[in-house]
């Protein structure tokens, strides 16, 4: 999960550096497109290519359509929110996985944890400072990015474990890739591609494969209670990043809205562990009930 983030996060300000270059639906076709080359060459190395009737399931195919409605909306917000911004509000995503295991899953959430749930998008809030001075309509696309990650993340968990994460994060890059292709007029038409923009990107594709394998692998394989809170490591690289390369300094209203967000999201983990300790308990042989 910390080797997912850094990489997400380094994609992100790699991806940033070239807004300003080229539109959403380039960076999404080209990026994807050097992804799914990468992820191939590795997954045949390895012999971890799945036959494609194991590819064409329902949760992969959901997984894909929330996958690219998140990079859709991330992506439009990019160019326009600080970086450590937009990392922020993503810090939220664990607790609407939360949420949504328990509408959709009927997972139990105590009372405590649906505060702190409440809390964290009222943190959420704190970040994106809804008014006229404060609020951008770019920082509803990054809430948009976190439904839809959350949508993403369920999906993975109820996935066949007999198919492989590489031949899931292939399918997931180069359905991205294709969705971006189609988006290219909707989106303005193709705009010339400089080798520094493209040397950029394909360095944002390299990071970006790290994430997508790291991440699944990190779902499919670990005790989410773990591993959830190293998901807060990405704020940061992304505070560092948009210092260094992007002179953005984070402003108050951020930092207690980050502040909010993650103390939640930490106390939700807490909680998640002491329930499933006092389960287990409670099936040991010769416990009282």
């Amino acid at each position: 999960m910390a080797a997912s983030m850094a990489g997400f996060t380094f994609n992100d300000a790699l991806t940033k550096s070239v807004t300003g270059d080229l539109t959403v639906a380039q960076i999404m076709f080209v990026r994807g497109a050097i992804t799914t080359i990468l992820v191939y060459a590795v997954a045949r190395r390895l012999g971890a290519l799945d036959h494609i009737r194991n590819i064409l399931q329902p949760l992969i195919l959901c997984r894909i359509a929330f996958e690219t409605l998140a990079a859709v909306a991330f992506l439009s917000a990019l160019g326009q929110v600080p970086l450590a911004n937009a990392s922020a509000i993503l810090q939220s995503l664990p607790l609407a996985v939360t949420l949504g295991a328990a509408l959709i899953y009927r997972e139990p959430v105590g009372w405590r944890r649906w505060t702190a749930i409440g809390l964290g998008f009222l943190g959420v809030m704190v970040i994106i400072k809804p008014g006229p001075e404060g609020f951008t309509l770019a920082s509803l696309y990054v809430v948009l990015s976190v439904i839809t990650a959350a949508g993403r993340d369920l999906v993975t968990r109820k996935i066949d474990p007999r198919v492989s994460s590489l031949t899931v994060t292939l399918f997931t890059a180069s359905s991205i890739s294709l969705a971006g292709l189609l988006l290219v007029p909707a989106f303005g038409g193709w705009q010339p591609v400089s080798v520094n923009t493209f040397a950029r990107i394909a360095l944002a594709s390299a990071f970006l494969f790290v994430g997508y394998q790291s991440i699944i692998m990190a779902m499919r394989l670990g005790e989410i209670s773990f591993i959830a809170p190293f998901r807060y490591t990405s704020l940061l690289w992304a505070v560092a990043l948009g210092m260094i390369f992007f002179g953005e300094t984070p402003d108050l209203s951020m930092g207690v809205g980050a502040a909010i967000v993650i103390g939640s999201g930490l106390y939700t983990f807490y909680r998640e562990k002491q329930r499933k300790a006092a389960l287990a308990s409670a099936s040991e042989p010769g416990s009282p009930g």
